[in-house]
């Protein structure tokens, strides 16, 4: 016997809730776009200011020339932060910076061998932002405003 799996809302065991999720989930997926886009700013700026002062250490984890990665890893932060905040070309903002958390991953776990501990955030992070990837902004984004999405 073949078994369907039912692609409706499961059934809430309190119905009057409904309204108050269907009203604060956008709210809670903004505060958490925002808020991923803020740290990637705060993380980015000093970067962007020195946007050379990664090269040493990028070179030293393999990834080189650190002159190419260094303004690319700065750009990728403090820009795809400023844009996740805007909720503008959310999913390649999205994925920008995820790519950069997946490396840091690799490069805390792998190349200084801290494992979990080490890149725990990193992953985080990342899935935060593969859910941005995969959702794209929503309602309350500059996206859903203009009527376009990546």
């Amino acid at each position: 016997m073949t078994q369907s799996i039912s692609s409706a809302e499961p059934r809430l065991i309190v119905p009057p809730l409904s309204r108050i999720y269907a009203l604060g989930r956008p709210l809670a997926e903004t505060a958490m776009r925002v808020f991923a886009g803020i740290a990637l700013i705060v993380h980015g700026w000093p970067k962007i200011q020195n946007p050379m002062g990664m090269a040493g250490m990028l070179e030293g984890l393999g990834f080189g020339p650190g002159a190419f990665w260094s303004p690319l890893l700065a750009a990728t932060e403090f820009f795809g932060g400023i844009l996740l905040v805007l909720g503008l070309l959310t999913r390649p903002a999205a994925f920008a910076t995820m790519i950069v958390l997946l490396t840091t991953v690799y490069a805390h776990w792998i190349a200084m061998g801290q494992g979990w501990s080490g890149a725990e955030l990193s992953i985080l992070w990342s899935t935060i932002l593969f859910y941005f990837v995969m959702a794209g902004g929503n309602r309350l984004s500059i996206d859903a405003m203009i009527g376009r999405q990546f």
